[in-house]
């Protein structure tokens, strides 16, 4: 396992970088409503990072076509971009990353379109709060279990599933780095956490089972049982007093 820590002028770009995407973000989540397109979005989220001397992470990632992952419903993540227009009641999770002078930051969000079910609201709420349960009192020292652990029993304890195919990362230089984050696993378990990592750290949780599959596009993810599914990421820095988040 490779993991890099961050210096003092690595972890400002990576500031930077978790700023613009923050700034990304909230002017998607301003543009949300039913008839507007993923498309659209993405359109919206790439003149936005260039025009702050930025570059998107994921646009051409190992082939991947988009600036944003626009994943709608039961998608839980790589979702692409269409014309097809939103719809009232839909939940739609974004996912983005941007490159300011060579580091990357990584964030994702679900957004609600126009009137949702309270059931819908509930899960984008609890996907949310299980990254803050989940990073709550951490610091250098700790393990990276105590966090998967915390984000597994809070959502499990409140009926959602917790995907396990997918997890968080180490990120920086690369937008994909040691060590993996999962959402699920024992309290004083994996890698003891050391000032100056950077990692992204990204729960997604389902309505119903945890089970997923992978759509014919070789990137979408959804769930088995079709029933929806929430994100939430931030890129964060590990210090020796606690957790800085760089994308809020």
């Amino acid at each position: 396992m490779n993991i890099t820590i961050k210096n003092s002028e690595e972890i400002e770009k990576m500031r930077k970088a978790g700023k613009i995407l923050k700034e990304t973000l909230d002017l998607i989540e301003q543009s949300i409503y039913p008839g507007q397109t993923s498309a659209h979005l993405n359109d919206l989220a790439y003149n936005y990072i260039i025009s702050q001397g930025a570059k998107p992470s994921f646009l051409n990632y190992e082939g991947f076509p988009y600036t944003i992952c626009a994943s709608v419903n039961a998608q839980v993540v790589h979702g692409f971009c269409s014309d097809e227009p939103l719809k009232d009641g839909d939940i739609i999770s974004i996912d983005c990353g941007v490159i300011w002078q060579g580091y990357h930051s990584d964030a994702a969000r679900t957004f609600a379109v126009g009137n949702i079910s309270i059931e819908k609201a509930k899960l984008i709420e609890a996907t949310r709060q299980s990254f803050f349960e989940g990073i709550k009192g951490i610091k250098a020292g700790d393990r990276m279990g105590h966090i998967s652990h915390r984000i597994q029993v809070y959502l499990e304890e409140r009926g959602y599933g917790v995907v396990r195919e997918l997890c968080g990362h180490g990120v920086g230089k690369k937008l994909h780095e040691d060590p993996q984050v999962l959402n699920y696993g024992n309290y004083n378990s994996g890698v003891v956490l050391q000032s100056g990592m950077t990692l992204a750290i990204e729960p997604m949780s389902t309505m119903g089972k945890r089970y997923v599959y992978l759509e014919d596009n070789d990137w979408t993810v959804t769930t088995q049982d079709g029933l929806d599914s929430a994100h939430y990421e931030n890129t964060v820095l590990i210090t020796d007093t606690g957790v800085e988040i760089l994308t809020l």
